[in-house]
């Protein structure tokens, strides 16, 4: 399907800055396309008089830019010649000082010179429509680039890597080999075609299923380490939550005093903890109060608790549970939550078997010290079902992904009920092309161009 798509050898050299838009030691603007080597002879000239025509690919000149016969900066020329390039195309990467001023400059020069703006990830597009990479793989480069954490940066390098794309071609290939031969054997009954063996052909779509099933089910997981999950830290006055806050924060993000109610508002900050981006929102006390700009925290942290992905339940370690306690942990209901047994390092008087009737997963730290920070970050894991992900396996990080994938599981699924209930194995074979079709859409091997423009529309420009 790509070579079907509007697109030539010969489409417009294009040409946009890929280093970020702020000021940086280097700036760098790309050039792709049939005329990117003569485009850049225009505005660089180098300081031995050598051209980039007379270069080998991943050569390089030192010289300077210029727009007309006025020199803008010192560069560098960086020349690849296609297809041995990122996009499949010539290619040509001009790096300067990382002023604005001068990039856009050099940019300029460049549009001036014959090249035309890039689109949103036109330079990723034009690889994957030269084939340099599958659709999977051109969709990992913008989780690279946006990864807040180790653990999405290692599911999107495993998947620009091309584990997904195997996986997927994994399971296609069990349905080809169906598939074929079901058709053979449905078209050509004069020829030694083996019969069909529905204990096979069921085993073959279980394992498919099976397989499929799994994708699904991390996605999730995946989406949390790229994204992130809303986390409240929630509890009674004057437990620990501040300190909590602080210490996972790293610093001084809430006011920390022995006065039960000095947290009155919702306190916010992004932090990774294990691997995982936490949202977190420290919150008011949850009390009785008579103070009205108390009651509007402990109302603003009850609305926090309902609406959490996750709930960091604080309680005090040194002192017995009270109502307030109790009310907090009914209001948790079925949500996601780890009980924090906090001051862990004072003598415990509270009723530690009440909690393990309630939580799963309970941890003791003493959030003042420090200690017990790692118990945490292995609770989060396992409660968040991130502890499990093997980026090596391949992992869906797309909603198209995993759309795909699901209309390949729902086919997968028709026709194992067909062979379970003896129907022909004609719609047998129709639900089996159904998943197929999909699976190739997944990883843009039948994609339309209409997919392919949606997937690089989220890109940013110069990449």
């Amino acid at each position: 399907m790509r070579d079907q798509m509007e697109y030539s050898s010969s489409a417009a050299t294009i040409a946009a800055i890929s280093t970020p838009q702020a000021v940086g030691g280097i700036g760098i603007v790309r050039i792709s396309g049939p005329r990117a080597r003569e485009i850049a002879q225009n505005v660089f000239t180098s300081k031995s008089g050598k051209r980039l025509d007379d270069l080998k690919g991943y050569q390089a000149l030192y010289g300077f830019v210029s727009d007309g016969e006025e020199r803008i900066d010192d560069a560098i020329a960086l020349n690849f010649i296609g297809p041995a390039s990122f996009t499949g195309e010539d290619v040509v990467e001009l790096s300067c000082h990382g002023g604005l001023y001068l990039m856009r400059r050099v940019l300029k020069a460049v549009f001036s010179a014959g090249a035309v703006p890039a689109g949103p990830g036109e330079f990723t597009r034009r690889a994957f429509l030269n084939e340099k990479m599958g659709l999977t793989e051109a969709e990992s480069v913008m989780q690279l680039i946006s990864a807040q954490g180790e653990q999405a940066a290692k599911v999107a390098l495993s998947g620009h890597d091309g584990a997904l794309e195997k996986k997927i071609i994994q399971i296609r290939e069990m349905l080809i080999g169906t598939a074929a031969h079901l058709s053979a054997w449905a078209d050509y009954p004069e020829d030694d075609i083996p019969e069909v063996n529905t204990d096979v052909l069921e085993g073959t779509l279980v394992a498919a299923k099976s397989e499929l099933e799994k994708l699904l089910r991390q996605f999730d997981a995946g989406r949390i380490i790229r994204e992130g999950v809303h986390t409240v830290i929630a509890g009674r006055p004057n437990v620990g939550k501040s300190t909590l806050m602080n210490l996972l924060a790293g610093c001084e993000r809430s006011i920390v005093t022995e006065y039960a109610g000095t947290t009155r508002d919702v306190v916010e900050d992004s932090v990774i903890l294990g691997g995982v981006p936490l949202h977190l929102a420290d919150t008011a006390g949850i009390h009785l109060t008579d103070d009205p700009v108390e009651r509007i925290g402990v109302l603003r942290a009850q609305e926090k608790v309902k609406q959490a992905q996750l709930v960091l339940a604080v309680f005090d370690s040194s002192q017995e549970l009270n109502e307030e306690d109790k009310k907090l942990v009914v209001s948790i209901g079925d949500s996601p939550a780890i009980a924090v047994v906090n001051k862990n390092d004072l003598t415990s008087k509270i009723d530690i078997e009440y909690i393990n009737n309630y939580f799963k997963h309970i941890v003791y730290i003493s959030a003042l010290s420090g200690t017990g920070l790692d118990e945490l970050k292995d609770a989060v894991a396992q409660v968040l079902q991130t502890a499990q992900l093997n980026p090596a396996e391949g992992i869906l990080f797309t909603e198209r992904q995993r759309d795909a994938a699901r209309r390949a599981h729902d086919c997968v699924t028709e026709a194992l009920l067909a062979v379970e209930h003896g129907i022909t194995l004609d719609a047998v074979t129709v639900s089996i092309e159904g998943a197929i079709s999909s699976l190739l859409e997944l990883t843009g091997e039948r994609a339309t161009e209409a997919v392919v423009d949606s997937v690089f529309h989220h890109f940013c420009v110069g990449k």
